[in-house]
């Protein structure tokens, strides 16, 4: 049987896009990016779908207040195993969130659950934590929206795919306006068909790294892959 896309089989599906960015430092002072932060949500909210977030405080945390903000629904996917250690351990939000799932997992573990629970990712700017939130959607063949032009690791996404000997793929898009980042990403997320299994993205004759890897030519004289 044809691998298909969601909305094939469940027409009225309501796709979840998960928000990822900054939790704290220098990128929370910058007033123009957290309004951009929460016209994110606010795009999510007015496209009717539900916006899903790692429970953090911060940029996430900026979407789901424009998602709320506008009428939609969110979902806090906690690194805590309790409303309690998510509020006295990690110090994280309550009152912009409808529902949440204490994973129990921690902050790694927990960015998993996340991407896997989103039909599509943005990705806002941030440090190393948003750098592994985006390399797993990367690696787990999720669309992927870049929120450009205010810094952190959104603005060199491209550079780092190239040290990887990776490529920017047709699931990915790029804007500075949050408006036009969801309206696209939703495109990608409508015809995007679903992996069957676990890596399937990834590897085998179809991978994405298959795929790759074998268009790379080793040049034996300069020892380098290009």
């Amino acid at each position: 049987m044809e691998t298909k896309n969601i909305f094939d089989i469940i027409p009225d599906y309501t796709a979840t896009i998960g928000v990822m960015g900054s939790a704290s430092g220098h990128l929370m002072r910058n007033e123009k990016l957290i309004a951009d932060a929460r016209e994110v949500g606010r795009q999510i909210a007015l496209n009717k779908c539900l916006l899903a977030n790692g429970a953090c405080p911060g940029l996430p945390d900026e979407a789901a207040r424009g998602a709320k903000e506008a009428g939609g629904k969110t979902f806090g996917v906690s690194p805590a195993i309790s409303i309690e250690s998510h509020l006295k351990k990690y110090k994280s939000p309550t009152k912009h969130y409808d529902s949440y799932l204490f994973t129990g997992l921690g902050l790694m573990m927990r960015d998993i659950i996340n991407i896997r629970s989103s039909d599509g990712v943005i990705i806002l700017p941030g440090g190393t934590g948003t750098l592994n939130e985006f390399t797993v959607a990367y690696d787990e063949g999720k669309p992927i929206g870049i929120l450009t032009g205010h810094g952190g690791i959104a603005d060199h996404i491209k550079t780092i795919l190239r040290f990887c000997h990776r490529r920017v793929t047709n699931r990915m898009v790029f804007s500075s306006d949050p408006k036009e980042l969801v309206r696209k990403l939703l495109k990608i997320v409508h015809k995007t068909k679903a992996n069957e299994s676990v890596d399937d993205y990834l590897l085998g004759d179809n991978g994405e790294v298959t795929q790759i890897e074998n268009g790379f030519r080793f040049d034996k004289t300069q020892k380098k892959l290009f």
